[in-house]
This record gives structure tokens, C-alpha cells and sequence, in this order.
């Protein structure tokens, strides 16, 4: 019994050591390279605008989103809004009553008869903006009025045809996930400088609009899709930090699992679905893609699979008292997603990714995953 607990320590030892080889990796990269803001050569530009933006019974909070775009820090008769709506409340009348109280910016409006999921949707209003730069955001999140001159700055660089930003501030006080955002912005920080970044953020991506090509229609991860769609066509996608918008997310556990195992879906479909780009594409194919793998898809089953073996070396040794592994992890679970561990609140925001990641991958081999999103009235909560 001692010798088989003693094979199965080394096992989980081994699968944990080897989890944490790529992070150790891309640490040593970002200590040898260094990288700082946006790799892009900033120049200022004021191009035209075209800001998508895609609703869905936001009754509560679309004038809310309206004001904020209206504030921004940019000239509003270059601007176009494109609302694409499928809301069957009172969304639509109160897009139509503001733009009746305002001579810019001017309003482009598809409306749907059905709901037939984000990625559809985005399609009919990408081909629909008529400006050289083209921002896509969410009703639920507020943009930092600087964020259209920071954008257009980095889409002047020839070589750099889309840019995302940073949560600078987490609405509702998650401290789950600014501990994660924070952890992310370091690394697409470092990819940028490398190459290019694979995520971009529904809150704010910018793209230059001959570079837009047509998403899957079934996407649930559509603006890191377009992202990587135009990567793939040959220009750098790169993340800004000096792009800021605030975004709403919750900190308890199993609030997180519907908003961020979602999220973890639709990055691993992808990533799937372009598996053939590994290995191409410079940098991107060759570093930022295989780490993304590792993190998404190989560390949360061996992290799953070394937990596991932890636990049953833990029953073999001391019988029930071995327990106190799964016991240990749920009070981490349960501190964390309170917001109470301290200084190792940023290492519990990295294994609740890790859970929603192993959770994700699950769901997707039970054959679920819909394009077709559930609204969070205790986020829209916050922006109101």
C-alpha cells in the first residue's frame, strides 16, 4: 500500500511540476524582454468611427451607455454608432428618443426579428460600418474617454491592424478578478511586444475596418476570433493597457462559473478550431499560441489529475484523515471567492480560471455550448 502511495506522490508531484514549466517560461521571457505598454508605433490620428454595439433588453441601462459614448473624448460627427437589437422590451425607443435629442453622433440601427446569438449579429453590423476604424464594445461596460485617441493611435502603425484594453477597474469590487486581469495584462503585455496577443475583450477592441473579415456564426469568443482571423491575414493584434474600460464580474464561486466558463468555451473552441496555425505566423504560432494551449486546454487536466492523486495518496497514508486535501482546497475556494486570502488573492484568481477552464472543456465534450448568451441582472446592476 506504502509503495503504491508513495508512486502516486511522485505522479501528482511530476503532473505539478510539470503545470508550472510554461509560467516559469514565460516569466524568464518577460524578465529577458521587459516589455511596456503597447508595442505599437503611436502616432496621432483622428480617423472616422464606426462603434458597434449589440443589445439585448438593455431597457435599464442603454441610455447609461449612450451618455458615455457621448462623453467621450473625441469629435462625435466623425463617429457613428451601429446598434444591432433584438430586445423585446423598450431598448429600441429609448436608442430612437436619444439620438432625436442630439445632432451627432449619427445612428446606424439593425433590427433583428429573432435573437440569433452575438456572433451573427457583430457579422450584420461589421459589414454595415461605413468608418476606417471600427470599435466594438458592450452595453455593460464604461470606457475611459481617452480610449478612441489611444486606439486610433496604435491603428495608425502600419503593421498593427486591431488593438484591445485593460479592465482598470473591476465594477461590483471583484477582487477574483482584478487579481486575474492583472495576472493577464502582464501577459498579453509580453505577447504584444513578442508578436501579437490572442485575447480581446468584448468591452473594447478596436479594428481597422478593411482588415474586418466575417466570424463563425456559431462563435462565443468572437472578438478574440476577428482578432486572430486578421492575424492570421498577415497584420499584428496587440494589446494597450493604456486602454481603459470597467467592466462588471462577481467574486463568488459559483456566480463566476456561469459568466466565466462561458468565456472559457468559446477561447478553447477556438483555439481548437485553428489548431492549424500552430507552428506559423512568427512568434504568434510559435509562443503566444502554444502557451495559450497550455493554459487553456493541458494545465487545468493536470492540475484536475494532480489534485486527484494528491487526495488519494492522502486517503491510502492516514485513511479519512486524508481528506484534508479536498478540505484545504475548499477553504482556499471558499476564502478566495470572498476576497479574503491577501497577497495570495492573485494565485487563487489563477486556479478559479483554472477551474472554469477544466469546467469548459468538460461541457464542451458533452456537446453544450451555446452563441446565445443569458443576461446577468446582478451585473447590469452595477453600471446602472
Amino acid at each position: 500500500m506504502r509503495t503504491l502511495a508513495r508512486r502516486l506522490a511522485k505522479g501528482a508531484l511530476f503532473l505539478f511540476s510539470l503545470t508550472g514549466i510554461p509560467y516559469l517560461f514565460y516569466g524568464l521571457l518577460y524578465y529577458v524582454v521587459g516589455p511596456e505598454g503597447s508595442p505599437a508605433n503611436k502616432q496621432d490620428a483622428e480617423p472616422t468611427v464606426s462603434i458597434v454595439l449589440p443589445t439585448y433588453n438593455e431597457e435599464r441601462i442603454i441610455e447609461n451607455k449612450l451618455d458615455d459614448i457621448y462623453a467621450l473624448d473625441y469629435p462625435m460627427e466623425k463617429v457613428e454608432i451601429v446598434i444591432v437589437d433584438s430586445s423585446d422590451d423598450s431598448t429600441r425607443d429609448i436608442i430612437r428618443d436619444w439620438f432625436e435629442r442630439r445632432d451627432a453622433p449619427t445612428l446606424n440601427l439593425i433590427e433583428e426579428d429573432e435573437r440569433r446569438g452575438l456572433a451573427p449579429a457583430l457579422n450584420d453590423a461589421y459589414t454595415a460600418a461605413k468608418n476606417e476604424m471600427v470599435v466594438k464594445t458592450d452595453c455593460d461596460s464604461k470606457i475611459a474617454s481617452d480610449a478612441l485617441r489611444v486606439a486610433a493611435a496604435n491603428l495608425a502603425d502600419p503593421h498593427v491592424s486591431a488593438v484591445t484594453g485593460r479592465n482598470a477597474d473591476v465594477l461590483g469590487g471583484s477582487g477574483v478578478e482584478e487579481g486575474y486581469r492583472g495576472i493577464q495584462a502582464t501577459i498579453q503585455t509580453l505577447e504584444s511586444h513578442l508578436d501579437s496577443t490572442l485575447i480581446f475583450h468584448g468591452p473594447f477592441s478596436a479594428f481597422e475596418n478593411d482588415e474586418i473579415v466575417p466570424i463563425d456564426p456559431d462563435s462565443i469568443a468572437d472578438d478574440t476570433e476577428l482578432a486572430l482571423l486578421i492575424r492570421r491575414n498577415g497584420k499584428r493584434v496587440v494589446f494597450d493597457p493604456d486602454i481603459r474600460y470597467k467592466e462588471a464580474s462577481h467574486s463568488a464561486f459559483s456566480k463566476r462559473r456561469t459568466q466565466k466558463d462561458r468565456r472559457a468555451m468559446g477561447l478553447i473552441r477556438l483555439l481548437a478550431q485553428h489548431r492549424d496555425a500552430l507552428g506559423r505566423y512568427g512568434m504568434y504560432g510559435s509562443v503566444v499560441l502554444p502557451f495559450n494551449w497550455w493554459f487553456m486546454l493541458v494545465s487545468p487536466w493536470l492540475l484536475a489529475s494532480g489534485i486527484a492523486l494528491t487526495t488519494l495518496v492522502g486517503l491510502l497514508v492516514a485513511g479519512p484523515f486524508g481528506l484534508v486535501v479536498p478540505v484545504a482546497l475548499g477553504a482556499f475556494t471558499f476564502f478566495g471567492s470572498r476576497d479574503r486570502l491577501g497577497s495570495l488573492q492573485p494565485l487563487y484568481a489563477l486556479f478559479d480560471t483554472q477551474v472554469s477552464l477544466f469546467s469548459a472543456a468538460v461541457k464542451l465534450l458533452r456537446g453544450e455550448g451555446s452563441a446565445i448568451w443569458e443576461v446577468d441582472e446582478e451585473l447590469r446592476d452595477q453600471y446602472e
